[in-house]
């Protein structure tokens, strides 16, 4: 809001802004939360990542709307997908670790996202003290998205890698306890054998 305040002087009602950021959240949470469901498994991990590219890129591009119009339909593009990434993050964290670890990687995730959230804008405060403006925040604030969801295209590749391996051993220790199933039949109808042909004798 002071971006807006000091770039925006003239106009008036400019907490519209944030009007449009929660508004299009809400709309972004039932939309994708709606698209994720036909979505299967690992692969929800993309519409993070297109959250991920298009915050990133909304944030870069506030600083370069010259007209409040522009403005208002880069925070609502940004809300939009603001509400992907909240109604996105849970269902994620369910495919890749399961039900049982589901609330502990919540729970890291929002740990982690705490650190930024903290830190950032003292830091945006600190750029506008020594630059003049903020464009620069936001400039930086837009770099993280964007190395995340670049981040965030491997996860399905590597979880597709892991749950191969952990296949190919479960299918070992099956074959290894069949095995030993058979063994321990064989040895027990020979001992049954040998003690019906001793009786016999």
């Amino acid at each position: 809001m002071k971006h807006v305040n000091e770039r925006f002087q003239d106009e008036k009602n400019k907490e519209v802004v944030l009007m449009c950021i929660g508004i299009t959240s809400g709309v972004g949470r039932l939309l994708f939360g709606r698209i994720a469901d036909y979505v299967p498994g690992v692969k929800k991990v993309y519409l993070q990542v297109l959250s991920f590219f298009f915050i990133g890129l909304m944030s870069m591009m506030i600083p370069l709307c010259s007209i409040f119009g522009a403005l208002i339909a880069v925070c609502l593009i940004m809300g939009l997908f603001d509400g992907c990434f909240i109604s996105i993050m849970a269902p994620i964290a369910f495919e890749l670790v399961g039900a049982q670890d589901v609330s502990q990687a919540i729970g890291f995730l929002l740990g982690f996202m705490s650190i930024p959230m903290t830190v950032g804008p003292p830091i945006a405060g600190l750029l506008r003290d020594k630059l003049g403006s903020y464009d620069v925040a936001f400039y930086l604030a837009g770099v993280p998205p964007l190395i995340g969801g670049a981040v965030l295209c491997f996860i399905p590749w590597i979880h597709s890698k892991k749950q191969r391996e952990i296949s190919k051993t479960t299918g070992k220790e099956k074959m290894e306890k069949m095995l030993e199933n058979q063994n321990s039949l064989l040895s027990s109808s020979s001992g049954v054998f040998k003690k019906e042909s001793d009786s016999i004798i």
